[in-house]
């Protein structure tokens, strides 16, 4: 159930870099784009954590912030023996 409602929560970001971004001035300041790190925090910690990690990125963005290199965190994954 939740690979869909992740889906839908991508597909607006997708839509968004396909069809706007490349008309618009680069105006990120982290790598990845912002855009980007939605739709990468969404795959790896779901609809609901993904989105608010998300959204929290997107309102650091601003003119006044340093920007620079910002990857999603990984889940930790254990190893079974």
């Amino acid at each position: 159930m939740f690979w869909l409602l992740k889906k839908i929560l991508i597909l607006p970001v997708l839509f968004y870099q396909k069809a706007i971004s490349p008309f618009t001035p680069p105006s990120c300041r982290y790598h990845p784009t912002c855009s980007q790190y939605m739709v990468e925090s969404i795959e790896e910690w779901g609809p609901f954590k993904g989105l608010w990690m998300g959204a929290k990125r997107f309102f650091r963005c601003h003119p006044w912030s340093e920007g620079g290199e910002d990857p999603v965190p990984r889940k930790l994954k254990s190893k079974l023996k």
